[in-house]
């Protein structure tokens, strides 16, 4: 069960940053889109846009990164935050959905909250 947990672990952070990059991508997109715009207030409304989604999404990919490092080290709280974590990746076809499901298997199973209580 030790491989689960580090494999959990580097899907949370891989997933992570997935999304951080996805977010970057979608900030370049729509900042130069706005750019080749010729109104003013469509390439201000754009930047606007482009700047709240990427903090969003940055925001919200942040959790994952610090539950992975958790899982690595493993505290009791990182296994709560990534069950948390994994509930909402469900909601993410098809790729957040499966690294979910596996989580969730992987982090409910005896051997490994045994693990993590060894390590409190």
């Amino acid at each position: 069960m030790e491989k689960h947990i580090n494999v959990v672990a580097a899907l949370q952070i891989g997933l992570s940053i997935l999304c951080i990059l996805i977010g970057i991508f979608l900030f370049v997109v729509l900042y130069f889109v706005g750019d080749l715009v010729e109104d003013q207030q469509a390439q201000f409304i754009l930047s606007i846009i482009a700047k709240i989604m990427t903090g969003f999404i940055i925001f919200l990919s942040l959790p994952g990164i610090i539950a992975g490092i958790g899982l690595f080290r493993r505290k009791e709280w990182a296994r709560i935050l990534t069950l948390i974590l994994s509930v909402i990746h469900l909601l993410n076809f098809p790729l957040g959905t499966a690294v979910g499901v596996y989580s969730l298997w992987a982090l409910v199973q005896p051997e490994v909250m045994e693990q993590f209580k060894k390590g409190e």
